[in-house]
């Protein structure tokens, strides 16, 4: 056990005499001998190219078969290429820092990263609420769906997500960013992200972590009471369904999104509610993995599994 952890302490302080002569900062990410980093790479090109490949390939289903061209296949196909994106704000740079010896990233590309990574995240949460009304609208007012979620409609709340999402975090971004930083300037992550970000100001700033925290529950919770209320009428509408095949029918058209709700919102909350509280290192890095890569890579899996339309779509379009 020794002889594993000498040459880490090593890889460690040598990356700790490198940052006295940066002007950005160091991410750890993964530390490992340089076999193992080899072997993460390969590995998350692995996941990246899949990744695109699933996402990529519902795009071009909704687009290349009519029959998925109604809002619920839109929307579905703007949310794979919003994932397309938000993976790709973070995996090419974890590539790259794989097989870097110094793992520098500069001060406008890491703060570039914070900034497109939590706006692509805050465009997720509001995409996923947006899918839970369509699905309220479809299952409860069944026959007022196709006046109400017209394309027009459906178009606007697309852009609205995105205007929405890039609009929430801009503000404490550009504040953080002007804030003076200490030390080492090491940051034990994969990603540039606030709570070890504010770890290394030089000074605490009591109300720039408190506003941060506002914003992000704010974030967190509005979209996701919509799409608790969205369910909650849904669920009372499909009891009401006298058979047991429409309610199946009814249940299977929403279970994809609520796997997709749960796996995003599940380990989203558990580190974004408190940035600065004290998560283990590790854990962090796991859980935010999981939500940033994990995630955007099942999507796709779980939304062809339980749709037999796009299942079908996928398999024509595939050549299957």
């Amino acid at each position: 056990m020794g002889s594993f952890i000498a040459p880490r302490y090593m890889k460690i302080s040598n990356t700790l005499n490198i940052s006295s002569t940066i002007t950005g900062f160091i991410l750890l990410g993964f530390p490992c001998p340089r076999e193992g980093q080899i072997l993460l790479f390969l590995l998350f090109t692995l996941l990246y190219l899949l990744t695109l490949t699933g996402n990529g390939s519902i795009i071009c289903a909704v687009r290349w078969d009519q029959r998925l061209h109604t809002p619920m296949y839109i929307l579905l196909a703007n949310f794979s290429f919003l994932e397309i994106c938000y993976v790709t704000s973070t995996v090419p740079n974890m590539l790259a820092n794989f097989l870097s010896d110094t793992k520098v990233i500069s001060f406008s590309g890491c703060f570039l990263q914070f900034y497109f990574f939590f706006s692509l995240g805050s465009t997720e949460c509001f995409f996923l609420a947006i899918m839970a009304f369509d699905r309220y609208l479809a299952i409860c007012r069944p026959l007022h769906y196709p006046t109400i979620m017209t394309r027009r409609l459906c178009t606007n709340l697309v852009v609205t997500c995105w205007i929405l999402g890039f609009l929430w975090f801009p503000v404490p971004i550009i504040v953080i960013s002007q804030m003076s930083f200490c030390g080492s300037r090491i940051i034990d992550h994969f990603l540039c992200d606030p709570g070890p970000l504010l770890a290394l100001t030089c000074a605490r700033a009591p109300i720039m972590e408190f506003f941060w925290m506002i914003l992000s529950s704010l974030l967190l919770f509005i979209p996701f009471l919509c799409i608790i209320v969205s369910y909650t009428l849904v669920l009372r509408a499909v009891l009401r369904v006298p058979s047991a095949a429409g309610r199946r029918k009814a249940f299977s058209t929403c279970g994809s999104h609520l796997a997709v709700v749960s796996l995003f919102y599940g380990s989203v909350m558990v580190m974004y509610l408190s940035p600065t509280s004290e998560h283990e290192s590790r854990m962090l890095k796991l859980v935010t993995l999981f939500y940033s890569v994990g995630t955007p890579l099942i999507n796709p899996v779980i939304y062809s599994l339980r749709n037999k339309d796009m299942k079908y779509a996928l398999q024509k379009f595939l050549g299957i």
